[in-house]
C-alpha cells in the first residue's frame, strides 16, 4: 500500500525543484516570478505537513477538518491567480493584490485566534455529527472557509474566459486553467468528507498540473535560446570521416553531420527556397535519415528541421529586404516562405520583434 508520506515527499521535491528551476530563469525574465513563489509556498508546504502525514492516514479527518480546509482555502486562492504567472504580483498590482487577498486573510486569521483562546475543534464523523454541533463556533467558521473555497474555485473556472481577452496567450493555458478548476472540485470533496485514497490522487494529480504548467514553462525558454551563428562551411564532411568520429565521439559526429547539412544548405538556396522544401527533401539530399538528421540539428540548438529550414529563409527575407529586392511582405515566397502569416510568425521567433517593422524602418532608409 502506498504510504501517504511518501506521496507528500514525491510532490513536495518536485514542487521545490520546480521552484529552483523557475527562479533561475525569473531572474531573467520576470513574469516567471510569481509562478516561482507560488510553487515554492506549494512545495515548502507540503513538506510542513509531512510529519502529520501518519496521523492522517491512521486517524481519518473526517468531514470539513480544519487540517484539510485551510490548505484548501490557501490553494484554491492561489491558483485563481497564476495561470503561468499571468497574475497579479503584489509589486506591480498591491491594492488589487490585497484586495483580492483580504477576506483569506481574515478567516484564516480569526480561526486561528479563536482556537488559540480555546475554540476545541470539533470532530465530524458522520453527517448527524454535523446537525448535532451546526450552531457551534467551529463549524460556522468551517462553512465559511469552504462557501470562500467554492467562490476562488468558480473564479478559477472563469480564467478561461479571461485569459482570452488577453494577446499572445497559449492554446494550453486554457486546458491547464480547466485542469485547476477541476482539481480543486475533487480537493472540495475530499475536504467535504475525507477519504485517503481520494486525497492521494488529488495530490497526484495536483501535482502533475504543477508539472506541467513547469514543463511548459522551461519549454518556452528553451525555444527563445539563441540559436548558433551561422558559419560558412567550406567542405563536406565525407560519410566514411563522419562514422570514424562516431566511434570516438558521438557529439563530434553529430557536429560533422550538421555541417554536412550546412554545407548542402548553403550551396543549394534555390532548393529550398522552394516553399513545398521539407524534411523528406533535406533528408534525400544530404543522405540522412530522419533520426540523425533531427539529432544532428538538436545538437546544434535547433528544435527541429521545419525551424532549421525557416531559419535560412527568415535570413534570406532580410537579405533581400536589405538590398531592396524585396519591397513587399507579398512576395516573401521568394526567399521561400509559402504564407506571411509564416514569415511573420518565424521573424518573431528568431529574430524578435516584428518583421512588418523591419520592412518599414528599411524602406524609410
Amino acid at each position: 500500500m502506498v504510504q501517504l508520506h511518501d506521496v507528500l515527499l514525491c510532490s513536495a521535491t518536485v514542487h521545490i525543484l520546480m521552484t529552483a528551476v523557475i527562479a533561475l530563469f525569473a531572474r531573467h525574465k520576470v513574469e516567471y516570478l510569481s509562478l516561482a513563489w507560488v510553487l515554492g509556498i506549494f512545495g515548502f508546504s507540503i513538506i510542513f505537513i509531512l510529519p502529520f502525514a501518519n496521523d492522517i492516514q491512521v486517524t481519518q479527518l473526517g468531514i470539513m477538518h480544519p487540517m484539510m480546509l485551510i490548505p484548501l482555502l490557501a490553494i484554491v486562492f492561489l491558483q485563481s491567480i497564476y495561470p503561468l504567472s499571468i497574475s497579479m504580483p503584489g509589486y506591480l498590482q498591491w491594492n488589487r493584490t490585497w484586495g483580492y487577498a483580504l477576506p483569506v486573510i481574515i478567516v484564516i486569521a480569526f480561526y486561528l485566534i479563536a482556537m488559540a483562546l480555546g475554540l476545541t475543534p470539533v470532530i465530524l464523523r458522520t453527517w448527524a455529527d454535523v446537525r448535532s454541533n451546526l450552531l457551534s463556533l467551529d463549524l460556522l467558521f468551517r462553512i465559511i472557509i469552504l462557501m470562500l473555497s467554492i467562490y476562488y474555485v468558480i473564479n478559477i473556472f472563469r480564467l478561461p474566459k479571461e485569459l482570452l481577452r488577453l494577446p499572445d496567450i497559449p492554446n494550453y493555458i486554457i486546458g491547464y486553467t480547466t485542469a485547476l478548476g477541476l482539481s480543486s472540485v475533487l480537493y472540495i470533496w475530499v475536504t467535504v468528507h475525507f477519504n485517503l485514497g481520494l486525497f492521494e490522487i488529488w495530490l497526484a494529480t495536483f501535482t502533475l498540473v504543477n508539472v506541467y504548467i513547469g514543463m511548459r514553462v522551461l519549454e518556452t525558454i528553451a525555444l527563445s535560446l539563441p540559436k548558433p551563428a551561422m558559419k560558412n562551411v567550406e567542405s563536406q564532411p565525407k560519410e566514411e570521416e563522419i562514422l570514424e568520429t562516431e566511434l570516438a565521439d558521438f557529439n563530434e559526429a553529430n557536429k560533422k553531420r550538421f555541417e554536412r547539412v550546412e554545407f548542402w544548405m548553403q550551396h543549394n538556396t534555390q532548393k529550398w527556397k522552394d516553399y513545398t522544401f521539407g524534411r523528406d527533401q533535406l533528408c534525400a539530399e544530404t543522405s540522412i535519415n530522419r533520426h540523425l538528421l533531427l539529432q544532428s540539428l538538436r545538437s546544434q540548438g535547433y528544435n527541429n528541421v521545419h525551424e532549421y529550414i525557416n531559419t535560412y529563409r527568415i535570413y534570406e527575407l532580410i537579405r533581400l529586404i536589405d538590398e531592396g529586392t524585396l519591397t513587399s511582405l507579398r512576395d516573401c515566397v521568394d526567399a521561400g516562405f509559402g504564407t506571411i502569416k509564416t514569415a511573420r510568425t518565424t521573424y518573431e521567433k528568431i529574430i524578435g520583434g516584428s518583421l512588418d517593422d523591419y520592412l518599414s524602418n528599411h524602406a524609410n532608409h
